[in-house]
């Protein structure tokens, strides 16, 4: 197995080690990421206000909020595809507010959009290599790590040589995780993962995170279903009006319904 290959499905990875980076297990008590004030000019809108956000290692941070309330421009802040117009973005301790997204993703950065980023006429084979950047044929592909991944998403080796465009839209979400993962990652950005999705697909798309969170995976992930989020969430972030509002433990929000009330406009305890 590759020093840098997470565990398949059913081992454990060697006592005090990372399995997703194969050094030793991320530091906890230190941010990955952390944003301070933080503004984003869109044009000649103002979206982002002095955001303030931190990102444990190997925890999955959940950030929710309202539609429009800033969500997406802070994961597109973060990843340099719209530049920061005042405060600072630093990942593992570099500024990297005034990197391009290419350096960035250099960095070990990852990011699924909302659309899912993938190349519809192209095979789930093609995808998966073009999102291998090390990679210049199938061969120089990690085989451990494409197991683990066929592990967590086993339509992927199902469908591998169809057509991306073919595949539902529980499946295109399933190959857009599968890319960015392909590689090993300091940071996931991923945008809205259960929209749209049917119950059951949601619910493999749960137990997907859950092993990569068991694999120390640091994740910072938007989304607007709330079960799907307290199942998932170590750490939370709730935005409104361009500006982190509250942070905190995801287990204490998801018992807080009147706090769930008050920062969210209903009470998403219901949604269970």
């Amino acid at each position: 197995m590759s020093p840098h290959t997470p565990p398949l499905r059913g081992s454990l990875p060697p006592k005090g080690a990372d399995p997703a980076w194969g050094g030793p297990a991320p530091d906890r008590t230190q941010p990955l990421l952390k944003l301070d004030g933080v503004h984003t000019h869109i044009g000649a809108y103002h979206i982002l206000h002095g955001v303030d956000l931190v990102v444990p290692q190997g925890q999955l941070t959940m950030l929710l909020g309202r539609n429009g309330a800033g969500k997406t421009t802070t994961l597109r802040t973060i990843m340099g595809l719209w530049q920061a117009s005042q405060g600072s973005v630093q990942l593992d301790g570099q500024n990297i507010t005034r990197q391009p997204t290419p350096d960035i993703a250099h960095s070990g950065v990852a990011y699924v959009p909302e659309n899912m980023g993938i190349f519809s006429d192209l095979s789930v084979r093609e995808n998966m290599l073009l999102a291998a950047r090390g990679a210049r044929s199938l061969d120089d592909i990690d085989t451990t790590r494409l197991e683990w991944i066929f592990g967590l998403f086993p339509a992927m080796k199902k469908f591998w040589l169809h057509p991306a465009g073919k595949l539902s839209g529980g499946q295109k979400q399933m190959l857009a995780v599968s890319r960015a993962i392909i590689e090993p990652r300091k940071l996931l950005l991923i945008d809205e993962p259960s929209k749209g999705l049917a119950p059951a697909i949601i619910q493999n798309m749960i137990e997907a995170f859950r092993q990569l969170k068991a694999a120390q995976t640091t994740i910072l992930l938007v989304e607007q279903n709330f079960n799907f989020a307290r199942q998932l969430g170590d750490t939370v972030a709730v935005m409104d009006d361009g500006r982190v509002v509250h942070s905190g433990s995801m287990a204490e929000l998801a018992a807080d319904e009147a706090l769930q009330s008050r920062l969210l406009g209903l009470s998403l305890g219901s949604h269970a």
